[in-house]
């Protein structure tokens, strides 16, 4: 099997050398996906040169498997008029993706080149709002009509695959376009040739509405196993569908920025999630990890202050210090636990905001159980290095931190779902600093009142 290294080899030589039917020879038997990957690694004048010498069909497969970013790049290298033939053979949903992501004085240019009918499906699948279940549809889909028999509709689906995105669901519409059920491929095989459709098509459906959360769309996907899912207007007219290839990348492109915000990092665009790391420039890598970093230094001035506050217990038990990293680390890995599995349960739609108070209680018993156990652990340690009375406050201290950064861990992904925010911003950083913040205050507070014989003694 190629691999991208060895097939931009290739292409580079094979443009070099200007040898266009040797350069089409190679590229035609190779998968689109592949040649994509290796003409994001090319020059962008061999990228456009590559594409301009394949047919129209196998361009514009290569450009969607392209990354917005190098969809740019390489677009450009091409002119209008060859950038316009390819893009009047990409599916549609695909084109209207590519041409957000030109500039706008091009993207008109474009649009001016091609034919009335792409124009209008561009501009009608471009106004829905990003996010979208309208944004991420196409209008590449089969259609039938209710009194048509099984024979006929598959003699049309004939004639209409080439052009459809997908023809194993079709869709039964009436003469206002509203949605009155599907058949897939396989009934219209199975069922008698003179059958009329209305008889067996399938009435009850899940659908998505124009202006739902794409998420949300791609979540129901997964759920009910759906290869595509029908997007209706506010008339209850078909307005597109959602492929479950395009339902994929919004999940892929979901979970990366979730993994993102978890690490505290700025997803304002370009996101990371979308930046090959190795072309990344410092000053964007710098930009996205700052305003966290930043807002988490203040933060642990606190934990600072808490320390300075306690200044005489740590003069008077010396012997505590050793101990600090240890406790405030514990409780900050028991938060973010709690907070990953919580964060990726909300989104996942496995849990809600009315299960917190019962995961509260549920998540109580776990982190107390946790923090015995580490307690009885660490309270070993803890007589050896300095004596039992301070293995009892560093025993306590574990199990009160290990809950308090459990109950931190947790909770703060439902309160931002409460206020309409991304529970994903709970990032492990900040959970850490929440919890460093409290471990400290906790620690010391127990040491202070459980030791004031000695620090009385000592002052």
């Amino acid at each position: 099997m190629n691999t991208s290294p060895d097939i931009l080899s290739e292409i580079t030589a094979l443009c070099a050398s200007g040898d266009a039917e040797a350069l089409r020879a190679y590229c035609l038997p190779l998968h689109a996906a592949d040649l994509a990957a290796a003409l994001a690694e090319a020059p962008p004048a061999d990228a456009a040169t590559v594409l301009g010498f394949l047919d129209l069909d196998s361009s514009a497969e290569i450009l969607a498997h392209l990354s917005p970013e190098d969809q740019q790049i390489i677009s450009a290298q091409l002119s209008p008029e060859g950038l316009a033939r390819i893009i009047s053979r990409m599916d549609a949903d695909d084109r209207v993706d590519l041409m957000r992501n030109l500039p706008e004085e091009r993207s008109e240019k474009i649009l001016h080149l091609l034919a009335q009918a792409e124009r209008e499906d561009i501009r009608k699948l471009g106004s829905y709002r990003e996010g979208t279940a309208g944004a991420l549809m196409t209008s590449d889909y089969a259609t039938l009509t209710p009194e048509l028999t099984a024979q006929a509709a598959i003699n049309k689906l004939r004639l209409e695959a080439p052009d459809k995105e997908t023809i194993y669901y079709a869709y039964v519409i009436d003469a206002q376009r509203r949605l009155l059920g599907l058949v897939s491929l396989k009934d219209l095989i199975l069922a008698r040739p003179d059958a009329r459709i209305e008889n067996f098509m399938h009435r009850d459906l899940i659908t998505a509405k124009v202006d739902d959360d794409q998420e949300e769309v791609a979540r129901t996907m997964a759920k009910y196993d759906l290869l595509a899912i029908p997007v209706t207007n506010g008339n209850d007219a078909l307005a597109g569908i959602v492929t479950f290839d395009d339902a994929h990348d919004v999940a892929e492109e979901e979970a990366t920025e979730d993994m993102h915000r978890m690490g505290a990092l700025s997803h304002t665009p370009p996101g990371l999630g979308s930046v090959n790391m190795l072309e990344a420039s410092t000053w964007l890598i710098v930009q996205k990890r700052i305003p966290w970093l930043l807002v988490l230094v203040f933060m642990n001035i606190f934990s600072g202050a808490g320390i300075a506050y306690f200044e005489d217990t740590i003069e008077a038990v010396v012997a505590l210090v050793f101990f600090l990293p240890l406790l405030i680390d514990s409780g900050g890995n028991a938060g973010s636990q709690s907070a990953t599995l919580m964060i990726r349960a909300l989104a996942t739609g496995r849990a809600h905001l009315k299960d917190w108070f019962a995961l509260l209680g549920k998540e109580v018993g776990v982190a107390i159980i946790l923090g015995v156990g580490m307690a009885v652990a660490v309270s070993v340690i803890g007589v050896f290095r300095a004596g039992p009375e301070v293995a009892a406050v560093v025993a306590m201290t574990m199990v009160c931190t290990v809950l308090f950064g459990s109950l931190v861990g947790m909770s703060l992904p439902f309160i931002l779902s409460k206020f309409k925010l991304d529970p994903a911003t709970a990032s492990a950083p900040l959970v850490t600093s929440i919890a460093d913040i409290g471990g400290v205050l906790i620690y010391f507070s127990i040491a202070t009142w459980f030791l004031r014989d000695i620090i009385v003694a000592a002052a």
